[in-house]
């Protein structure tokens, strides 16, 4: 069994910037692919950035040049910076992650999600 567990959500005013993280805990062997999300209200679930173990970052065109992804394997923890942040970011961030536990097994898990809001 594998948990997620985002934090870092909150309240900014536009151009502000947030950062989040979500950390792996469980019979973690390794990570292969962490993902953030986002689903704002009424609206489907995007692909925000996503990062593989030893791998180069994708961002959606959105955010690119703007969010930065990172993963820290010593953690088990993914980080998403956000800069310039404006009102359409607003939504509640989630974390996925591609995790192969110690009995050899995938798992697809999910965090509970956090909030971002942007707004004056």
């Amino acid at each position: 069994q594998v948990q997620l567990v985002e934090s870092g959500g909150g309240l900014v005013q536009p151009g502000g910037s947030l950062a989040l993280s979500c950390t792996a805990s469980g019979s973690i062997f390794s990570i292969y692919a962490m993902t953030w999300y986002r689903q704002a209200s009424g609206k489907q679930r995007d692909v925000v950035a996503t990062i593989t173990s030893g791998g180069a970052p994708k961002y959606a065109d959105s955010v690119k040049g703007l969010f930065t992804v990172s993963l820290s394997n010593g953690k088990n923890t993914e980080y998403l910076q956000m800069n310039s942040l404006k009102p359409e970011d607003t939504a509640v961030y989630l974390c996925n992650a591609d995790v192969i536990a110690t009995t050899g097994e995938l798992f697809d898990s999910w965090g509970q999600g956090t909030q971002v809001t942007v707004s004056s």
